[in-house]
């Protein structure tokens, strides 16, 4: 991966783009982020340009800017250009997966009950194809590599689709460990990615991921509605799209020889015109986190929701997220005793903190920008 330039821009710096924070303590950004103003320069440039000139410079204001932005996603995954697309959501990533397969009755999908709907109903939707869907029973809001391991033995299996951080409890699975399996077994895989991409490094490449989904509007701290998918260019043969439009091919500004040559990149997945201020919103957004350094911001969040941890144990409270080495990501999930979830949340609501009710606890999700005072004032509240 190439190296990235070292930001002199401080934690406590990055607050002042982050104007939320004059308002709330904002931990919910594995929920839908708040945005910087970077990124709402970004749509104020797309708008003003739109505003004025229309589509006069779109090849010079707009496809660049689409094109960029892709390099600068390929970048954050240590992936290329070419096995990225721009889709709306991590569901329609995903859905292409599932829907550009070629099935066979009897094949399998392993996937487990800790993740989120969107990488469950796009497997569960392939049963008219007989396809089953395996679903792994998570221990203590993990999902153990063993389990994973004695699933895959089965020939039968032909996908693994999981999340790089479980929605609700907030366990990080390891996915150099299950890349390595996969490739061991035959096996694609699949990953769910949107609770890490933003906060922790992901190198597509080195662990082995055929496939990766994930929306910009949480912890890349985007808008909703714009998302990168990552297709391998070795299993991009694979997959058929099932909705090819005029920018699916080949030679696709030429709108007067039909044809179905479908690019030869992960363009072949983008049917038709682009969310395009969605897309300058998310380059703005992957900017600042190439800037910062994902590795940096990782440890920053950790140190975050360490703090977080520690003192909830003081106070009494179970924690119900992982938190061994590897395991621990930007979610802590938690239950005071005696007090329902949804009655912390409102608690802590009425003091202007935001995090919200998840799998029967407290889900709260700090990122970079938030600061040891706010993780103190959380703790407060409780008191």
């Amino acid at each position: 991966m190439p190296k990235r330039p070292t930001s002199s821009m401080s934690w406590e710096r990055t607050r002042s783009l982050f104007p939320v924070t004059r308002e709330i303590v904002y931990f919910n950004n594995a929920g839908v982020g708040p945005v910087s103003t970077r990124v709402d320069e970004a749509l104020r440039r797309f708008a003003g340009e739109a505003t004025r000139m229309g589509a006069f410079h779109y090849p010079r204001a707009f496809d660049a800017e689409i094109e960029r932005v892709r390099a600068r996603a390929a970048l954050l995954l240590n992936a290329s250009a070419d096995e990225i697309a721009f889709v709306k959501n991590t569901t329609e990533g995903l859905g292409i997966v599932a829907a550009g397969l070629d099935w066979r009755h009897g094949d399998q999908v392993v996937s487990c009950d800790l993740e989120y709907p969107s990488n469950v109903y796009p497997w569960w939707s392939l049963r008219d194809r007989g396809v089953e869907t395996l679903m792994l029973r998570g221990r203590d809001g993990r999902l153990p590599f063993a389990v994973v391991e004695e699933a895959l033995r089965n020939p039968r299996v032909r996908l693994l689709a999981l999340s790089s951080v479980e929605f609700g409890s907030g366990a990080r699975n390891d996915l150099e460990a299950l890349g390595g399996l996969c490739r061991e077994r035959g096996v694609l895989f699949c990953v769910d990615a949107i609770q890490s991409v933003g906060c922790f490094p992901i190198d597509v490449e080195h662990c082995g991921v055929d496939f990766l989904a994930a929306d910009g509007h949480k912890w890349m701290l985007s808008v909703e509605g714009c998302g990168i998918f990552f297709c391998s260019k070795r299993v991009q043969d694979l997959v058929t799209p099932r909705i090819v439009g005029w920018r699916s091919v080949r030679n696709n500004l030429d709108f007067d020889t039909y044809h179905t040559d479908l690019q030869d990149s992960a363009g072949r997945f983008e049917e038709g015109t682009p969310n395009t201020p969605g897309i300058f919103a998310l380059g703005a957004a992957i900017d600042l986190l190439l800037e910062l350094d994902l590795a940096a911001i990782g440890e920053r969040v950790l140190a975050l929701t360490d703090r977080l941890v520690d003192g909830l144990r003081a106070r009494g409270a179970e924690i119900k997220s992982p938190r061994e080495p590897g395991e621990a990501s930007g979610i802590v999930s938690f239950e005071i005793p005696g007090q329902p979830p949804a009655e912390t949340v409102r608690k802590l609501r009425a003091e202007k903190i935001f995090t919200i009710e998840r799998r029967g606890g407290v889900r709260a999700s700090p990122h970079f920008y938030n600061s040891e005072a706010e993780i103190d004032r959380l703790l407060s509240a409780l008191d």
